[in-house]
């Protein structure tokens, strides 16, 4: 996901939900509806989302430090589970709360106008919004599935707005069923129930969100793709003849480490090895330009004691492996 992409997304549906937040307000001001209020604070905490995923995408730019050597990328991973965390509490936990009592305590709904009116410009404006997110999301997500995009993105941040936005046109849907039924019936249970739904709906999709971002915070490899990529450019069939073992881990959205242990020859010289090592790391970050920490260490390759395999809990390819 390229930054700019990314922050145009957060930024149009900042915007969105800022105005359709406070129409809601009104909304709910003038009807009484519960749907309305669950709506509006449900618009408020997206918008503080936002907020924090343009925090988290600024923290990261920070240069590395004595203390954090391999800089700050990951705030992007923390600030989008923070998301997850105000998704839920703020906005599921509260929708649920008031549908429950519109259920117990309900009351018809007054200047009906007001929250159909409001619903169908919020409506109108979290599609603007929503095709932004699918607009900038199909520049690099290839030929994955949204499923797949969703699980396999590396940068948070549509992910998070793509999942937002797809809630919040449905909460809105859910809400304008409710009101409908509600004004129809003469029964504000509906309103209530309504409103009960777009809680679930918001807990549901803040567990996926948080599900996906731990473990994007714990720590994932360079995808398929890239892995190949750089097993390709490692490997020059001179100096260096094969790859013993490879681990490779995101520091960040953009930012790629990779650790590999690579066979030489017996009598290669050391400046021998060091050329081909610095050689190596430019066919790396030529082709997977993301690869920005980069560690080689030479060994010499036993195929016999490959063969043997190494022993539980040592890490594959360390001694036992290649001598």
């Amino acid at each position: 996901m390229s930054a700019s992409g990314g922050t145009k997304a957060i930024v149009a549906a900042l915007a969105a939900n800022l105005a359709i937040a406070a129409s809601k307000f009104v909304a709910f001001l003038f009807s009484g509806s519960s749907s309305m209020l669950a709506e509006s604070v449900h618009s408020l905490a997206d918008s503080g989302n936002q907020g924090l995923l343009l925090l988290g995408g600024k923290k990261a730019q920070r240069e590395a430090t004595p203390q954090h050597p391999f800089g700050y990328g990951r705030e992007r991973y923390i600030y989008a589970f923070l998301v997850s965390i105000v998704l839920f509490s703020v906005g599921g936990m509260f929708a649920i709360y008031e549908g429950y009592e519109k259920i117990k305590h309900p009351h018809e709904i007054e200047a009906w106008y007001w929250p159909v009116g409001v619903l169908v410009f919020a409506i109108i404006a979290e599609t603007f919004s929503f095709r932004t997110a699918i607009k900038e999301s199909n520049e690099v997500r290839g030929g994955l599935s949204w499923k797949e995009f969703v699980r396999r993105a590396k940068a948070p941040e549509l992910p998070v707005v793509l999942l937002e936005d797809l809630g919040a046109l449905i909460g809105l849907i859910l809400a304008l069923v409710g009101v409908s039924l509600a004004l129809v019936t003469g029964n504000g249970v509906w309103d209530g129930i309504g409103t009960l739904c777009i809680g679930i709906l918001l807990i549901v999709i803040a567990i996926v969100l948080a599900a996906e971002t731990k473990s994007l915070l714990l720590g994932e490899a360079a995808g398929v793709d890239e892995v190949k990529k750089i097993e390709a450019a490692l490997v020059d069939g001179t100096t260096v003849t094969r790859i013993i073992h490879m681990r490779t881990l995101h520091l960040g959205p953009e930012e790629l480490l990779v650790a590999a242990k690579i066979a030489v020859e017996h009598d290669d010289t050391a400046a021998e090895i060091a050329a081909a090592i610095d050689a190596a790391e430019e066919r790396i970050r030529a082709a997977v330009p993301i690869a920005r920490v980069i560690y080689l260490e030479p060994d010499i390759y036993n195929e016999a004691a490959a063969a043997a395999g190494s022993a539980p809990g040592k890490t594959p390819g360390g001694p036992g492996t290649a001598h």
